[in-house]
């Protein structure tokens, strides 16, 4: 009888293993027909070996889900009606079923992600409303945050949020829900800026020490200066779209109500204080309030600058630039610190304190080098003082080759910047002393020191 059982499992076993191998034969054979009609751009024609070798043999290979996206947005494209919304909605199920059979590949964050993108762009075929849609992306950044991290996903959500504030009640509690999406999305940029930043800095380090770059770390650093590029659109979008709905007159009145149930609230209070900050409500005794208590309950390095910013609308300034170097001192992460720096920085640009900003402005460039924003200001500095740092007509104008030269720098650092810094630095050399001055002067080649608060040297041009 066990031996009569034994056989019978084991031709069940060769039967299943045939019935296998003929199924992987089929999908094979259907993956290399809808491959090669996929490699020529005949979706059309891709889409029948596909369906099979999806429903047949949906874990057979990632082609099946990274190829079937372009299948179907293509079969989407050139369709109308029902068929065009089967299409879509078979698409929707497409982006669950490639984290389904490859979570590792297809992680669920940016699964549903791609849902609440694909819902947007056909919303009207789709008739689905901006609170849906929004429910959708807000789903992705509940279920997944870390994995939401596509510039155009974050600011439609963020933009939905705005959309759908206006089309409410508008009451401090919506506003609020607003403002705190503002922060949750910023966060989220900022979380995947300082990672893009962190990689893009050891390629700049390299190339600054004389190493060349391999054609893949080009590529990267390309990449990665893109894609930076593109968040500070999105964060600048942001605060567009934000625009006057956070203005003074709507958030004083509104943490004045909410402050009492929240003053023991770290979170809220630096989000109150960050946004009167940004925003310019410096000056309201209510931003005082904020400040003092986010520093009684939770003292850092925001608080100490914001300290500092209290000390300078006093017109202490001394004691001001006490709280700021606190700032620098406090903050331990290079990115916000580097942040710190350059608004101290600006202060002092501002202030025509020159060289206490050029220090800082090299500080920040030793906490960020992939950033050349530092050296087109040192160069502006330069071109600006000019006129009252050289001892002679000829050297006064030489001041302009210090200017150009650091403005090269800005855009041999930081690829974002590279039309921007070859315009100024060729505005900063039109400026300086012509072929025929140097010949008068008898100078090519010579070095020239530049006094005042500049204190540097230029080498004049051979000619």
């Amino acid at each position: 009888m066990k031996t009569r059982i034994t056989i019978l499992l084991m031709a069940l076993f060769v039967s299943f293993n045939i019935s296998f191998a003929q199924q992987d034969e089929e999908c094979m054979n259907n993956l290399s027909i809808f491959d090669s009609y996929y490699k020529s751009k005949k979706y059309d024609d891709a889409y029948g070996p596909w369906k099979i070798v999806r429903e047949k043999c949906p874990k057979f290979n990632q082609a099946i889900y990274a190829y079937g996206d372009n299948i179907l947005e293509h079969k989407i494209k050139n369709s109308t009606g029902a068929e065009q919304i089967a299409f879509i909605d078979d698409l929707m199920l497409l982006f669950d079923q490639s984290h389904e059979h490859f979570p590792s590949k297809y992680e669920l964050g940016e699964m549903l992600v791609e849902k609440a993108e694909l819902a947007y762009k056909y919303r009207d075929e789709l008739k689905k409303s901006d609170m849906e849609i929004y429910n959708m992306f807000d789903n992705a950044y509940k279920k997944d945050a870390k994995s939401f991290t596509g510039a155009k996903a974050l600011y439609t959500y963020f933009s939905l949020a705005v959309d759908n504030f206006d089309a409410g009640a508008k009451t401090p509690d919506d506003a609020q829900k607003m403002f705190d999406k503002y922060d949750d999305v910023m966060e989220l940029v900022e979380g995947v800026e300082k990672g893009h930043i962190g990689k893009l800095n050891k390629l700049v380090e390299k190339e600054e020490a004389g190493t060349k770059l391999s054609s893949k770390q080009e590529r990267l650093k390309k990449y990665y200066e893109d894609s930076l590029e593109a968040f500070e659109k999105v964060k600048s979008s942001m605060d567009q779209k934000l625009g006057d709905r956070a203005n003074c007159e709507v958030l004083i009145p509104l943490y004045q109500k909410d402050f009492e149930e929240n003053k023991n609230d770290a979170v809220w209070l630096q989000r109150a204080m960050n946004k009167m900050g940004e925003k310019e409500c410096t000056d309201d005794p209510m931003f005082e309030k904020l400040v003092v208590q986010k520093n009684t309950i939770e003292p850092d390095a925001k608080t100490a600058f914001y300290l500092g910013v209290l000390k300078e609308k006093q017109g202490n300034n001394a004691e001001a630039d006490k709280y700021y170097d606190q700032s620098f001192e406090l903050e331990t992460d290079p990115l916000k610190k580097w942040k710190l720096v350059m608004r101290v920085a600006e202060k002092n640009y501002k202030r025509g304190s020159f060289g206490k900003a050029r220090q800082q402005y090299m500080q920040a460039l030793k906490l960020n080098p992939s950033n050349g924003g530092p050296y087109l200001r040192i160069a502006a500095m330069y071109a600006k003082s000019a006129n009252n740092c050289g001892d002679s007509n000829f050297n006064k104008r030489a001041v302009f080759w210090l200017a150009a030269n650091e403005a090269e720098k800005a855009g041999r650092v930081d690829g974002r910047l590279k039309s921007t810094a070859a315009k100024t630095a060729a505005s900063y050399r039109a400026s300086a002393p012509s072929k025929a001055d140097i010949f008068s002067q008898g100078n090519s080649g010579k070095s020239i020191s530049i006094g005042c608060w500049i204190g540097r040297s230029v080498t004049v041009p051979n000619i």
